[in-house]
């Protein structure tokens, strides 16, 4: 089974809430905490958009592949609201 891993953000500590394309995950069940990083039981991907795609894109032709995005809301030390968006995503 391939795993995926995001790192945290170094200033993230607990409490804090997880969405995997903007759906709130649930620790234990969509996603596992090791070594400061998120590990996902399935494999995430971003996409990287090449100049032909771009192109191709400018000219009105569409072209999907899986895309994930991955976000963490937490509290920084101050106590204000902060989220983590689109964290970099890696093979675990």
């Amino acid at each position: 089974m391939t795993q995926s891993k995001v790192r945290l953000p170094r200033d993230v500590r607990p409490p804090y809430a997880v969405y995997l394309n903007g759906v709130p995950q649930e620790l234990g069940n969509d996603y596992s905490v090791s070594e400061g990083a998120l590990v996902f039981q399935q494999e995430l991907r971003k996409d990287k958009i090449s100049g032909w795609r771009w192109l191709l894109g400018a000219w009105g032709v569409g072209t999907y592949r899986q895309n994930d995005s991955v976000d963490v809301r937490y509290e920084a030390a101050d106590g204000s609201p902060r989220v983590a968006e689109g964290l970099e995503i890696e093979p675990a």
